[in-house]
């Protein structure tokens, strides 16, 4: 079994210097890298498994953004932005002085990988897209605010895990030991309770969300994905409320012109906990 090396890399903001944890799994000398960023609420540990499948061949990074895990939270709530996430990623892949990078990013960090590989000269051979793409559906982003940021907190680990499963049903079935390193990742305990891992202000960017702002969103990422040229692939769950397939479609015409995987049984989004997602991962890098 592979174990995880624990990191910090420093990085620079509009608003001063902070620090981003990362994960390191396999060979530290291998100069083929895989840098994995995780979902708006998740951590770095969502990749344990997969590292341990593909840890053999590649070197495995995953990181946590800023405000989750062990990374700092940021001074200002406006700051949890993708433009600004970028700029954390490129500190540490400054860090990892990999000869050949790849990216898988879920959600969130899909989005974030979007925002890397449309720069100029960008470092990233090929991009793995999980279950996110340039058109947000708003009511899938409404309802993952009715619960990003909100205060809680449980006496008991037993009620927190409940707690983080009810609202991960999206992520398909799954053993009762995975569904134990899904929830526990995400909690820390705190004060004698125990309560989700990340700074709530991540939460305000999803409040007072209009149509026309996610429009204007929309816009922007259209224009970065169409500006991509690492081999692409897109993986869509088949119940997911956020990729639609309509932008599936659209992404397979635009841009990089994207390969597509859905899978079955899965809504928003798949873990890659999975060994049969898993090899639909090694099967494109390697």
């Amino acid at each position: 079994m592979l174990t995880a090396r624990l990191h910090k890399v420093q990085w620079l903001s509009p608003q001063g210097l902070h620090r981003l944890a990362y994960r390191e799994w396999g060979d530290p000398d291998n100069p083929h890298v895989l840098l994995c960023v995780h979902g708006l609420t998740r951590s770095s540990a969502d990749f344990d498994a997969m590292a341990q499948v593909l840890g053999k061949d590649l070197r495995i990074v995953a990181a946590d953004m800023p405000g989750r895990g062990a990374s700092d939270w940021l001074p200002n709530p406006a700051l949890y932005a993708v433009p600004v996430y970028v700029t954390a990623c490129v500190a540490l892949v400054a860090r990892l002085n990999a000869q050949t990078l790849d990216w898988f990013g879920t959600s969130m960090g899909g989005l974030i990988g979007m925002g890397y590989a449309c720069l100029p000269d960008n470092p990233i051979r090929k991009l793995i897209l999980n279950d996110v793409g340039p058109s947000l559906n708003l009511s899938a982003l409404q309802r993952i605010g009715e619960y990003v940021g909100k205060p809680v907190q449980f006496q008991t680990l037993a009620d927190a895990r409940t707690y983080i499963r009810s609202i991960s049903q999206p992520f398909g079935p799954h053993t009762e030991s995975q569904w134990n390193a899904l929830t526990d990742s995400v909690l820390v305990q705190k004060d004698q309770y125990w309560v989700p891992h990340y700074d709530p202000a991540i939460g305000q960017a999803f409040q007072n969300l209009s149509e026309s702002t996610t429009l204007m969103h929309e816009a922007a990422l259209w224009a970065a994905y169409d500006a991509i040229k690492a081999d692409t692939l897109v993986v869509r769950g088949e119940h997911s409320d956020l990729l639609s397939h309509a932008t599936v479609e659209n992404m397979r015409q635009r841009g990089p012109k994207a390969r597509v995987v859905e899978i079955k049984g899965v809504g928003h989004a798949p873990t890659f906990v999975q060994n049969e997602q898993i090899h639909l991962v090694r099967d494109f890098l390697l």
